[in-house]
């Protein structure tokens, strides 16, 4: 497994204006192997980015050291998939397309993609949307996009996150294997399922092979609500269980601590506790 951190643990991340050779310099000094990357509708990187700025980037990475193999996306908050306005939802289809050809020019082997949302609790503007719309529309997002993954052969990594969907692993399953295609996968985040009364180990057996990305954080379920979320192992995810899930199912990729929002000396506590984690 690689021990990477997320661009928005950076200073500037949330913001996507961390340079990235910065990003990757900070990552390495923390004692960091990889970095994953992070696309916005303005900022470092960009669905506008030409092919020819994304492959002098890549040349900038490779030249750091630090290993890039993944691309997040935070644009579906901005710009929502199952938003009750079609020419929303075309929208963001569009971005996340032009995103997965920015992915594999910058040479990333997956891309996070949230696939919409029933409610986003930090963004009270959002209005609610019926549970068979937001799947409806989300399946057809994939669809569309999944197809410009297979072309360009980056897995379109799909994450569980408080968005309102996918409170179970059998309803994630069921989801990615209704595309029949291989490069729909999880991409899991550990600590988002503690904030709905769920267990970690489990969801890794039952996804198994699925999970094509992983994130970590942790969640003290006490508190129960984003202020929940804390540095590595000062929650409740039971990390000697959940690190011996991914290893029974084979799991041996990047492992990704996504950080938010970036505080002092959270690179440094993240990477000494990751070191813990991954001993376990």
């Amino acid at each position: 497994m690689i021990k990477a951190i997320s661009y928005w643990s950076m200073p500037g991340g949330l913001e996507n204006t961390c340079p990235i050779n910065e990003a990757s310099r900070l990552a390495k000094a923390a004692g960091f192997e990889g970095l994953e990357l992070a696309v916005g509708q303005t900022g470092v990187i960009t669905p506008a980015l030409s092919e020819a700025e994304c492959y002098a980037m890549r040349k900038r990475i490779d030249a750091s050291g630090v290993i890039v193999q993944t691309l997040a996306s935070g644009m579906s908050w901005g710009c929502c998939p199952t938003d009750a306005d079609e020419q929303v939802r075309r929208r963001s289809v569009e971005l996340h397309a032009a995103a997965i050809q920015r992915a594999a020019w910058l040479g990333c082997k997956a891309m996070l993609f949230v696939p919409g949302a029933i409610a986003i609790p930090w963004e009270p503007a959002f209005k609610p949307v019926r549970n068979d719309h937001a799947m409806k529309w989300a399946r057809q997002a994939v669809r569309k996009l999944v197809k410009v993954a297979e072309k360009v052969k980056v897995d379109l990594c799909i994450e569980n996150v408080w968005n309102g969907l996918f409170y179970s692993p059998l309803e994630l399953r069921d989801f990615i294997d209704g595309f029949e295609s291989k490069r729909v996968k999880v991409y899991f985040d550990v600590g988002n399922v503690l904030g709905y009364h769920q267990y970690p180990p489990h969801w890794i057996e039952l996804l198994g092979k699925r999970i094509g990305r992983v994130h970590i954080k942790d969640f003290r379920k006490s508190v129960g609500t984003l202020a929940g979320f804390c540095d590595l192992m000062e929650g409740d995810v039971p990390w000697a269980r959940t690190m011996a899930a991914l290893k029974a199912v084979g799991y041996d990729k990047t492992i990704v601590a996504e950080m938010i929002p970036p505080t002092p000396g959270i690179l440094e506590r993240t990477s000494a506790a990751m070191d813990r984690i991954f001993k376990l």
